[in-house]
C-alpha cells in the first residue's frame, strides 16, 4: 500500500483503497486516507472488524488530528526586535501568525538605557523603542501570547510548539528569536549599575564615554576588539585580564600593544563596581590573583566581555550549530530543518545589533511566507491526487 503526504495529518498517511473492513471514503479525514501509526498499520485497523468499531476509532483519529483552522502559518518564539520585525512582515504577507514571548516585549532591548544608532531615531530609550516595536505589531493585528515555550518539535507536515500551560500550537513554519545573554561577572554593582556605566556592548554605548576613562574586562577576541574600538572614543582604556597573556588572536594582541591609549592590567580579577553619590560608576575594585593585592581604578564606565551565551535550549536535535552554540543558517535564516528559521543573537553572525536582528526578522518572515505558500500548494495538489 502507498504512503503519501496529506494536508492536515502529521507525517505520512496510509491510503486504504483496498484495505479490508475500511470504507474507501474514510470518515477519519473525510478523504481516502487515514493516519499511519508507528507499526506500519492503519490506526483505524486496530479494531475487530466491526463497522461500529471502525467508525468509533475513526472519530477518535479525527478529533486528534490538527484541523486546517487550528493550524498557524507561522509561530514566532521571542518578542525582541527580530521577533517583532518578523511578526510585522508576516502580517503584511497575510500569514496566520502568533508571537510568543515569556517576558516583557522587547527582549534585551528593554535593558538598554539609551539607543542612538537605530536608523531614523536619533535618540530613544530602550524600553521606548521596544514599545514602538510592540505597538507597530499590534497595529497589524499580530496575535501575541505571553508565556514560555517549553519545547519545539519539528514534523514533516507541520512543526509544533509546546507552551508552559501544556497548550500545543502547530504551524507550517517556526521562527526562533530567543536571543542570548552576555555572561556576567556576578560581582556586587554589576546589576545595580547596568545602564549607569556598566555595559556589555561597546558599539552600543561607547559613544557616551567620549573623552572619558573606561575599564574593559576580558581577554579574548571580543574584549580586544572592543578595547580597540573604545580607544577611538575614550580618553583612556584599562584592559583587565585574569591571566598574564591574552587569549585574543596574535594580530589583535599586537594592536593592543601598539595602542598608546590602552593599558593592560594582568593577573587581576574584578571584585566590585563602585558608584559615586549620583549613582553612576566611579571605580572598580581589582585583586591580583598572584599577590592578592587589591587596588581601585577610577573609571567612568565598565565594559564586560567574558562571553555571550545564546539561548539555544529550544533548538531541536538535528539543527546545525557551531562550537559556541550558535545556530548555522543560510542567507534566508533557514536552518537545516525546512520551515524552521533562526534569527537575531541566536544565529551565527558577525555582529549583534538591534538593527541586524530586525533585518533577520524581515528576511526570515519573507522566506517563511514563500515556504508556506509552496507547502500549501503542494498539500492541495496531493489532496487532489487522493480523490
Amino acid at each position: 500500500m502507498p504512503f503519501v503526504s496529506h494536508p492536515g495529518l502529521p507525517g505520512k498517511v496510509y491510503v486504504p483503497e483496498i484495505h479490508p473492513g475500511i470504507p474507501k471514503k474514510h470518515p477519519c479525514a473525510n478523504c481516502f486516507s487515514c493516519q499511519h501509526c508507528g507499526d506500519d498499520r492503519c490506526q483505524v485497523c486496530r479494531s475487530d472488524g466491526r463497522t461500529e468499531d471502525v467508525l468509533s476509532q475513526a472519530k477518535t483519529v479525527k478529533e486528534n488530528t490538527v484541523s486546517t483552522s487550528d493550524l498557524y502559518d507561522l509561530i514566532i518564539v521571542g518578542g525582541g526586535p527580530g521577533g517583532f520585525s518578523a511578526g510585522i512582515y508576516a502580517m503584511r504577507a497575510a500569514m496566520k501568525t502568533v508571537l510568543i514571548e515569556k517576558g516583557a516585549p522587547g527582549g534585551q532591548m528593554t535593558l538598554s538605557g539609551e539607543i542612538e544608532n537605530y536608523p531614523g531615531v536619533e535618540h530613544i530609550g530602550g524600553p521606548d523603542l521596544a514599545m514602538k516595536f510592540h505597538e507597530h505589531a499590534q497595529a497589524y493585528g499580530l496575535e501575541m501570547r505571553f508565556q514560555e515555550v517549553r519545547e519545539i518539535e519539528p514534523g514533516r507536515a507541520y512543526h509544533s510548539a509546546r507552551l508552559e500551560d501544556g497548550t500545543i500550537l502547530n504551524a507550517h513554519a517556526i521562527i526562533l528569536a530567543t536571543g542570548g545573554n552576555p555572561r556576567k561577572l556576578n560581582i556586587p554593582g554589576e546589576d545595580t549599575y547596568y545602564g549607569k556605566g556598566v555595559s556589555y556592548c561597546a558599539v552600543c554605548d561607547g559613544f557616551f564615554f567620549r573623552n572619558k576613562t573606561v575599564v574593559v574586562i576580558g581577554g579574548g577576541d571580543s574584549a580586544a576588539e572592543e578595547s580597540l574600538y573604545l580607544a577611538k572614543l575614550a580618553k583612556h582604556v584599562y584592559l583587565v585580564h585574569r591571566r598574564d597573556t591574552l587569549r585574543a588572536s596574535k594580530i589583535l594582541q599586537q594592536r593592543i600593544q601598539a595602542e598608546c591609549k590602552i593599558d593592560v592590567i594582568w593577573n587581576s580579577i574584578p571584585l566590585e563596581i563602585l558608584a559615586d553619590e549620583n549613582g553612576g560608576v566611579a571605580s572598580i575594585a581589582l585583586q591580583n590573583v598572584k599577590t592578592n593585592n587589591r587596588q581601585n581604578i577610577a573609571t567612568d564606565g565598565v565594559f564586560i566581555f567574558v562571553g555571550f551565551k545564546p539561548n539555544n535550549m529550544l533548538v531541536p536535535a538535528g539543527v546545525r550549530m557551531n562550537a559556541d552554540g550558535y545556530v548555522v543558517t543560510d542567507d534566508k535564516c533557514e536552518t537545516s530543518i525546512p520551515g524552521l528559521y533562526v534569527i537575531g543573537d541566536l544565529r551565527q553572525k558577525y555582529a549583534r545589533q538591534i538593527v541586524i536582528a530586525a533585518s533577520d526578522g524581515c528576511t526570515a518572515a519573507l522566506a517563511a511566507a514563500h515556504y508556506v505558500e509552496n507547502r500549501k500548494a503542494a498539500d492541495a495538489e496531493n489532496a487532489c491526487q487522493l480523490i
